[in-house]
């Protein structure tokens, strides 16, 4: 990454704090900004920025968003309020994300026939999580009821952490394939063993990291000597401490620092506002950084690589790989298909993907790992405009719909679990009676 590199992103960040008030009422969503501000900046057109995606410091950054993006969402999820509440992206999340994992192998069997059962899979895992931060209109428009804006809301920010564990399982699957051709005596029970190692190690891990430093912070407010701001610098640490023990303990640090959120954020007894305000808005200017990069370094090699089939591959995940699975999870709810197809649309690719597919740039056991990254840079950015550009119109139009009904289902409220940064709280209280207005 060049000095140039860098100076660019800086411009492209300060001129999106001018104007980004306003592109949030237009169809121009910010990964769609920075993804095109990328490409004008690096070899595409000017040429002015280059930065190689096997760039060390590119991982870093890259794998440190990812920590910190696994971590916070974890930290906001409340267990028995999503088992009480949250009934649609439970439904989505358990039997949706692993059927649409699963239609995600088949077509990528069907249409790219030179790669493996593991590699089409691990190309469906990276592919299955979402980004509502894409779909932004959708979770601003007071005209889309609240369970519907929860259901969104509260699938993306759990579905990165739960794909983690599938894509590790493939890439270890992956890794084994080729180690098996070259060494015989190695099984493949053996790598499935190392695979199972790195995600309990891991989750052991991240529950006494993040349990004991909640516990350790909550003693120290009891007493009075702890400062909310320390607070927050303590959660950014203790995110980062359980990927580096669950390294060395034999376990993977994603998964650590995924449930070391859940541990804290369950634990500690109240909001780290701190560290919520952090990913509002440094945590918001890495992900940015990364749909920039996106545009500056992997959309040339997804277009070096480019095939025709690679874009159907990515059409069929946005729609039938999605929505059909969204729609079996939800039956015997009480949405309606137009929700369902609603909720089943707007699963954009984002963030999560993007970073998934950074952790095997530089895996030289992954025979076909170009063609996995090209598709999956493919389908982000498929995404980031599609469901960009058909945001504000479809959520118009469902939000009508919705009122039309009226009280039905659509129409419930659910409390509060705010899942995703970088975006106002879109969930609204329902509206007062009457009689509490006049007490």
């Amino acid at each position: 990454m060049t000095v140039e590199a860098v100076a660019l992103a800086a411009f492209g960040v300060l001129l999106f704090a001018i104007v980004g008030d306003r592109l949030a009422r237009s169809p121009l969503s910010s990964p769609m900004l920075f993804i095109l501000f990328g490409a004008v900046i690096g070899p595409l057109v000017l040429g002015a920025a280059e930065i190689d995606a096997a760039n060390g410091a590119v991982r870093l950054v890259a794998e440190l968003t990812l920590i910190l993006v696994l971590f916070s969402d974890a930290s906001r999820i409340r267990l028995l309020e999503l088992l009480r509440f949250h009934d649609l992206p439970l439904r989505t999340l358990a039997i949706g994300m692993p059927l649409t994992i699963a239609a995600g192998t088949l077509a990528a069997i069907w249409l790219f026939p030179s790669v493996t059962l593991f590699e089409a899979a691990l190309l469906a895992a990276v592919l299955a999580p979402t980004d509502a931060a894409l779909s932004q209109p959708v979770m601003t428009d007071e005209s889309v009821p609240s369970r519907v804006q929860q259901a969104i809301n509260v699938e993306s920010g759990l579905n990165d952490g739960l794909a983690l564990p599938a894509v590790l399982f493939f890439i270890a699957c992956v890794g084994a394939q080729g180690d098996i051709m070259n060494a015989p005596d190695i099984s493949v029970s053996g790598w499935m063993l190392f695979a199972a190692g790195q995600i309990g190690f891991g989750g052991v891990v991240g529950v006494g990291v993040g349990c004991g430093a909640a516990l350790a912070m909550r003693r120290l407010a009891s007493r009075g000597k702890a400062a909310e701001s320390y607070d927050g610098i303590g959660a950014l640490a203790t995110a980062i401490l359980a990927y580096g023990l669950s390294d060395v303990v034999g376990g993977n640090g994603f998964i650590a620092a995924f449930v070391a959120g859940l541990a804290f954020g369950n634990t500690l007894g109240r909001p780290a506002r701190f560290l919520y305000e952090f990913m509002e808005t440094e945590g918001r200017i890495l992900m940015l950084l990364t749909f920039m990069v996106v545009g500056v370094a992997l959309l040339p090699h997804a277009i070096e690589r480019f095939h025709p089939l690679m874009l159907v591959y990515a059409l069929a995940s946005l729609t039938v790989i999605r929505m059909v699975p969204i729609a079996l999870s939800l039956i015997g709810t009480d949405v309606r298909w137009p929700t369902r197809l609603f909720l089943g649309w707007f699963g954009p690719r984002g963030i999560a993907s993007i970073l998934f597919a950074l952790l095997i740039v530089e895996r030289e056991d992954i025979q076909h790992g170009g063609l996995i990254m090209a598709a999956t840079v493919v389908t982000v950015v498929a995404s980031a405009f599609l469901h960009g550009v058909s945001a504000p119109g479809l959520a118009a139009r469902y939000g009508a719909w919705a009122a039309r009904i009226g009280d039905a289902a659509e129409t419930k409220p659910v409390p509060e679990m705010r899942m995703r940064h970088g975006r106002r709280n879109p969930v609204r209280k329902p509206a007062e009676t009457s009689s509490a207005r006049s007490n």
